[in-house]
């Protein structure tokens, strides 16, 4: 017999061209458990359990600076409240373990998003994590948890206006003159009020699942993403895919609209 040699293509990586964001918004996973006949939770623990270290892990290898992942929207807390119940489980299960992992792997964890909606526990440890790993220089990996492009925004401009109220007299603000002499706020100065202050806009902004939208993700940072839209589900995003993506992207010219 003729043995059957299988050729498994190289996908070659130029390392002068990486992201130094990636931003992956993590869908599929009802989908892909329900698919498989599985209970809707199998999708969310698949990733979490298997998933999200190979990719971190390949993405610091590769040499990207951040990594964030779309974990739960502001509008996530309208599913069933068995799911949500389910899902806050999952991250009570694996908060710990996974930012144990992370700290020896000298990772920096971060944060975007309200965390005051979260259980304290849930909260606490977050922080925790995020304290822990402040130091972490291999590869930084932010979490977006209850976030939302438009709150993030509106946000900020709250901060704006109290930064104003704390500097403006008050009879500069009863004429209405505070507003319209000391309204020197530039895209800089709003950044600095941004959940994302201190990182990289993405180059690059990942959707599996098939839907082709950001559903308000980052809308502030995206202005000059790329875009890549999968067909496979987040439980199947694996290195290898990884690849495909920086591969793609590497092959893109980017004009940052000049």
């Amino acid at each position: 017999m003729v043995p059957v040699i299988l050729l498994i293509p190289v996908v070659l990586i130029k390392m002068k061209n990486i992201p130094q964001h990636i931003a992956i918004i993590m869908d599929g996973n009802r989908r892909w458990a329900r698919e498989r006949g599985l209970p809707t939770l199998a999708g969310h623990k698949k990733v979490t359990d298997e998933i999200l270290e190979p990719l971190i892990e390949h993405a610091a290898d590769r040499g990207v600076k951040f990594i964030t992942f779309w974990a739960w929207s502001t509008e996530n807390w309208q599913r069933s409240s068995l799911e949500v119940r389910g899902i806050m489980a999952i991250f009570r299960q694996s908060l710990k373990t996974f930012g144990e992992k992370m700290h020896r792997k000298n990772i920096r964890i971060r944060i975007i998003g309200e965390l005051s909606r979260f259980a304290g526990d849930i909260g606490r440890e977050v922080n925790r994590l995020i304290d822990l790993t402040k130091d972490n220089k291999r590869i930084t990996v932010v979490f977006a948890l209850n976030y939302g492009g438009r709150d993030e925004i509106l946000r900020a401009v709250k901060k704006v206006i109290l930064e104003r109220n704390e500097v403006t007299t008050p009879e500069s603000k009863k004429s209405g003159f505070w507003a319209s002499q000391n309204d020197e706020t530039t895209e800089e100065e709003f950044e600095k009020h941004m959940d994302t202050v201190g990182m990289p806009d993405p180059d690059i902004i990942i959707r599996p699942g098939g839907e082709k939208r950001l559903s308000g993700f980052m809308l502030w940072q995206s202005e000059y993403s790329e875009l890549y839209f999968a067909d496979w589900y987040m439980p199947e995003f694996t290195p290898e895919k990884l690849d495909e993506i920086l591969a793609d992207f590497q092959n893109r010219q980017r004009r940052f609209g000049r």
